[in-house]
């Protein structure tokens, strides 16, 4: 019996007992560009909203078990093992069970992947197929729309059911093929009991706004698995990186593709709301939304593997968003609308009991001065790829710059969004400053820009700024903010970014004594926190995936390959079993924590191993001087 899966990457089996309750990590996501689903390794899909990204969930079994709602296929007696792995090159989940005596199912699950977003089915696919001997099978249907606030009926009639929610949502469940099944009410939802032996097969289809359940054939499953696998395998083909993190970059970059919303080119900064940045605290936030600065960075990192399409995307949708709003917020709901108010859900017990569990984000109305600088960065490197920025997109840009001059010498919260009071943060400065440098590079490309001398002198004044006023002297190090005496500043991981945005060369004295600190202050082994400081927010948090990848390209930049490789093998430890990164890792025990799978930390890894693969070459060419810094910047 062939029990290799995907690729043929085998990891250590799931052991899925009475008490088994799946862990962030436990899962994997399949999507269609309209939303996403976390399918666990026992069979459930624990989060689904329906019909996008932002709706409210119809499956929340992640946030509560109870009252969440789930979708479960999986062996009717535990305990049973469980082996997870994406079809080759795609975003199909592909789940084996073994259980006792033998037998072995297996399930794919996939969304269909319409070319056209005006054509998405809105449809969950779960193909089960008897490999080995006979498993008897348990098929639950259990959503609690709307977070489970209100009250889902669910009818069964034939081969499927029918579930109604309080505000008319509506989700027909129809199953269907070789194995014969009982199919009936329990407690609010349907169960279905089956027992699948080998060469059996059968789908089980959730359709969402459907007037009814449908026979199995007239969802047409096996068409819409060869033209979703056929989508996904054409992507992965774009693919322009062969270094030695292929599968992983490769894995990154399917993630992120499953993170844009494809009828306006939003991409969100994760697919889930409220899991736990550290089990049992209060750090739990809303990630369904775009962040300006966190799809610039990432339609920037996609540039760089050979993806401008989904950068088009993005520009298209902040264009459309700039004209209709009349100005640039720091996030958008992924139709250009705005965020909803932040609100907390008291009736979900919220994962591994971490409450409160949030929906929208108060984050929507901070000001954020770090925005405009990734957003340039991300149209400088999308030319340097290839691309063509249109005027009518450079016009918004330039005009961006000048508000962010007009606001570099005021206080705001800064990317890591505290729940305190503004200050200056260098990071924002720094940011500023890119704005402003992208902004004359990119000027020569449009024939030049009578606004440049103003620009220049806003640049060195920037870079003065932060080399007197960020700098603390007795420790020789760069600070978080502005203005501390010396000796009392803190560190932000996010000064790891000097010498990746090309302010100062990796080898600079203050820059390595910067990345020393960090490590010294922020660093848990390999690992590196954003911060140390007060935030408004009670309880701990786990280490920030992106900043250990920053800190990578930092070392590969310094020349310190040996040391950039130890780092960079450690968070590819953190990733899971399917190859998802989470926002967050517990040093400790390398536990994944915070939203999944976080476009943040897909990005980071792609960046440091396309920085870190170039830095193995020139050092194998025999070339002694790395390049002065990420991107060779030339100088002015």
């Amino acid at each position: 019996m062939d029990l290799y899966l995907g690729a043929g990457r085998i990891a250590r089996p799931f052991v899925v007992d009475e008490g088994f309750r799946a862990p962030i990590g436990a899962h994997g996501l399949i999507g269609d560009g309209i939303t996403a689903a976390l399918v666990a390794a026992d069979g459930s899909v624990d989060w689904l909203c329906f019909p996008r990204f932002d709706s409210p969930s119809a499956f929340a079994a992640i946030l509560d078990p109870e009252r969440g709602g789930c979708c479960r296929v999986s062996p009717a007696r535990r305990p049973f093992e469980s082996l997870q792995a994406y079809e080759t090159d795609t975003n199909v989940l592909e789940t084996l069970f073994r259980a006792d005596g033998g037998g072995a199912v297996r399930v794919l699950d996939f969304m269909p992947w319409a070319g056209d977003p005006r054509a998405s089915v809105h449809e969950v696919h779960r193909f089960i197929e008897g490999r080995a001997g006979s498993v008897d099978l348990e098929v639950v249907f259990d959503p609690h729309f709307d977070y489970g606030r209100g009250r889902t009926t669910v009818e069964v009639s034939g081969d499927g059911a029918f579930a109604r929610g309080p505000n008319g949502e509506r989700l027909a469940a129809s199953i269907g093929g070789g194995a014969a099944f009982e199919l009936r009410p329990d407690g609010g939802g349907a169960v279905a009991r089956l027992t699948v032996r080998e060469g059996q097969r059968l789908f089980a289809v959730l359709s969402f706004d459907a007037p009814r359940p449908e026979p199995i054939a007239a969802y047409r499953s096996f068409q819409h698995l060869r033209a979703t696998r056929h989508f996904w395998r054409s992507f992965a083909a774009r693919l322009a990186y062969d270094g030695p993190w292929r599968q992983l970059v490769l894995r990154s970059a399917l993630v992120l593709k499953l993170l844009q919303y494809k009828p306006t080119g939003a991409v969100v900064a994760a697919p889930t709301a409220s899991l736990p940045e550290w089990p049992g605290g209060e750090r739990n936030w809303d990630y369904r939304y775009s962040w300006v600065r966190d799809s610039a960075m990432t339609v920037r990192a996609l540039n760089l593997i050979g993806y401008p399409a989904e950068a088009v995307g993005f520009a298209h949708f902040l264009r459309d968003a700039v004209d209709r709003r009349g100005r640039l917020d720091i996030m958008l709901s992924i139709d250009g609308a705005d965020v909803p108010a932040e609100e907390v859900l008291d009736h979900l017990a919220g994962h591994a009991g971490s409450r409160p569990v949030r929906i929208g984000n108060g984050a929507r109305d901070q000001r954020q001065l770090d925005v405009a600088g990734a957003l340039l960065d991300a149209a400088w490197v999308y030319e340097r790829a290839g691309g063509t920025l249109t005027l009518r997109l450079w016009r918004q840009l330039g005009a961006l710059v000048e508000q962010s001059i007009a606001l570099a010498d005021t206080p705001d919260h800064g990317i890591w969004e505290p729940r305190c009071a503004p200050t200056h943060h260098v990071h924002s400065k720094l940011m500023t400053w890119v704005a402003v440098d992208r902004a004359l590079r990119l000027a020569r490309l449009f024939g030049g820009d009578a606004r440049e001398p103003g620009w220049r002198a806003a640049r060195d004044g920037l870079r003065d700024g932060i080399l007197a006023r960020g700098y603390d002297r007795r420790l020789g190090t760069f600070a978080g903010e502005y203005d501390l005496p010396d000796g009392a500043s803190a560190v932000d991981a996010a000064l790891l970014l000097m010498p990746l945005t090309g302010f100062l060369p990796a080898a600079d004295e203050r820059v390595r004594r910067t990345c020393e600190r960090i490590r010294r202050e922020l660093g848990e082994g390999p690992f590196v926190r954003r911060y140390r400081v007060p935030d408004g927010v009670a309880g701990d948090e786990g280490a920030f995936v992106l900043c250990g990848f920053w800190l990578v390209q930092d070392l590969a930049l310094a020349g310190d390959l040996d040391a950039a490789l130890e780092v960079f093998h450690a968070h590819l430890g953190a990733v899971n079993h399917l190859g998802l990164l989470a926002e967050e890792v517990d040093p400790a025990s390398g536990a994944p924590t915070g939203n999944f799978p976080q476009g943040f930390s897909h990005l980071g890894l792609i960046e440091a191993a396309v920085r870190l693969d170039l830095a193995l070459r020139l050092r194998d060419e025999g070339t002694l001087a790395p390049p002065r810094h990420a991107l060779d910047l030339p100088e002015d």
